[in-house]
């Protein structure tokens, strides 16, 4: 495009005042004759270069009153004042042209002129405009032999485009993933697991009807609450498979296909989620991560070892999430409720298989300054409205979720998170009677209780470039848990590369993280961003 002439006012002041230079004179010498007697002159000196015209070259005298034209008598005036841009000019006069930029939005294409109005962007232009993404390349190599496994965990290039496109009263909105995975032994495309070699992450319509109001439709990534890594109050899809084997940590949120109404007002905001049929967590099969199955007593996979009953009956396995949420001085508080089924198939059916439950919850979350650091606090009630008795052994019984946090810079570029979290059952010597003599007084499916420690540490280094961070998972009473390292230098703004460790441990392999000590690996990544 041509280079636009920043607006001088001290160019503009010279030219308009050399503008009236030249028209004093022009006039002066057209009313001489009338002021002074032609005998008491000498002829009149020349004019100094420029002002005058040779009589060979001067214009043919125009008619009187033909606006715009010069006569044969008046100096011609610089470029920019002769002419008529708009209806109601005066005839012949006109103000100098603004310089670009500051005349009004539909003069712009006179302002350009014909050549450059040729380089506006075109519609496939304007499109790529709205587009980013990244390029990479990642894999993830096992620790430990699993005989049931692959040696590598993960071994994928990954392109993402994410576009963003306003138009009127709409943004539209698509994130996805065209996927090369060279682990995958079944690569047809599967948007509800995130298999094959599209991944759709987002690809939605934003609206605002009203000034308090906004309505999302598509596919979204939803969350909500305050845990890290924790969720409690949020039941929209996690992908706890990429997390495990080494894929960045926002591929942890899968998508849902869903209606959001969000209503803004004073007193407090409402959030309202509409998912027309269920999505499930993906949870892991046995297709890259090895797990327990309690009817074999032992460690499955190899292939997809868990093929729950579906649930995928538009607008019959529907889901409905409600968040209530204000400002209350510092603290932002807020309230929950769900009524779906649980994320991870975690029924029986009589035959054996597996199922998903039903599910209510309720819950609320605060989060706020205190101290030198940020305090989050988070509950939520399970409702089993399959098993309200909790005698069911083939569903899971209701449960109270409780979780605290605190957040804080310890020393400058460090800091640490650490969170404690419960899970308490109800009605657990119900429970307890009715499960299978194969499962021992000392499994985790016996336990009333689990409780779990987090710990986040954040290191940022050589002017933020670096980035080194540790996060544990740790249940002192089933004696299990998960270490995960990373550390992430940016080369340039566009160039990243990372590398980090998935660490499993545990002392049984009915335990959730001791089913998973085969599943430790470190993982490599180089990404382009753009």
């Amino acid at each position: 495009m041509p280079t636009r002439r920043r607006f001088c006012p001290c160019r503009l002041r010279r030219r308009l005042a050399g503008a009236g230079l030249v028209v004093g004179l022009g006039a002066a010498l057209v009313s001489a004759p009338a002021l002074v007697s032609a005998p008491a002159l000498a002829d009149p000196p020349p004019l100094p270069e420029g002002l005058g015209q040779p009589p060979e070259q001067a214009p043919e005298p125009s008619e009187p009153g033909e606006p715009g034209e010069q006569t044969g008598r008046e100096p011609a005036l610089p470029p920019g004042l002769g002419g008529t841009n708009k209806p109601d000019a005066e005839p012949g006069r006109t103000p100098p042209a603004l310089p670009a930029g500051l005349g009004a939005p539909g003069d712009q294409t006179q302002a350009r002129g014909e050549g450059q109005a040729a380089d506006a962007p075109s519609p496939i232009e304007r499109v790529w405009d709205g587009i980013t993404g990244f390029a990479e390349t990642r894999t993830a190599v096992r620790l430990a032999d699993d005989p049931r496994q692959d040696a590598f965990a993960l071994g994928e290039a990954r392109l993402q485009l994410d576009g963003t496109w306003y138009t009127g009263p709409a943004t539209f909105n698509l994130t996805v993933d065209l996927l090369g995975d060279a682990i995958a032994r079944d690569r047809s495309i599967d948007l509800e697991r995130g298999r094959g070699v599209v991944d759709l992450r987002n690809a939605n319509i934003l609206l605002r009807p009203f000034d308090f109001a906004d309505v999302k439709i598509g596919r979204q990534i939803l969350t909500w609450g305050v845990g890290d890594l924790v969720f409690l109050n949020d039941l929209f899809p996690k992908d706890f498979v990429s997390f495990f084997i080494g894929r960045d940590t926002e591929y942890l949120k899968a998508p849902s296909d869903a209606v959001r109404v969000s209503l803004f007002s004073g007193p407090a905001n409402l959030d309202m989620v509409y998912m027309p049929r269920f999505e499930p967590n993906r949870f892991i099969t046995g297709e890259r991560l090895s797990l327990y199955n309690p009817a074999l007593d032992a460690l499955v996979g190899g292939g997809r070892a868990v093929r729950p009953v579906p649930r995928d009956d538009w607008f019959g396995d529907d889901e409905w999430a409600v968040r209530l949420y204000r400002n209350v001085g510092a603290f932002e508080v807020a309230a929950y409720a769900f009524r779906g089924y649980y994320k991870n198939p975690e029924g029986l059916t009589p035959a054996g298989g597996f199922r998903f439950p039903g599910l209510a919850a309720y819950g609320a979350s605060l989060r706020g300054p205190v101290g030198a650091g940020i305090l989050s606090a988070e509950m939520a009630y399970y409702d089993s409205r399959e098993d309200p008795a909790g005698t069911d052994f083939t569903t899971p019984n209701s449960q109270w979720r409780t979780l605290v946090g605190y957040e804080w810079e310890w020393l400058p570029n460090l800091t640490v998170g650490a969170q404690y979290n419960t899970e308490i059952t109800t009605d657990m010597a119900a429970q307890r009677a009715a499960l299978p003599a194969f499962i021992d007084a000392e499994s985790p499916f016996a336990d009333r209780a689990r409780h779990q420690l987090t710990l986040r540490l954040t290191k940022q280094a050589l002017n933020q470039t670096l980035t080194l961070s540790l996060f544990t998972f740790w249940s002192p009473d089933q004696k299990d848990g998960h270490v995960r390292l990373r550390a992430g230098y940016k080369i340039t703004d566009q160039w990243l590369v990372e590398g980090g460790a998935n660490l499993f441990f545990g002392a049984r392999d009915d335990s959730f993280f001791g089913q998973l000590q085969d599943a430790g690996n470190v993982f490599f990544a180089l990404r382009r961003n753009f």
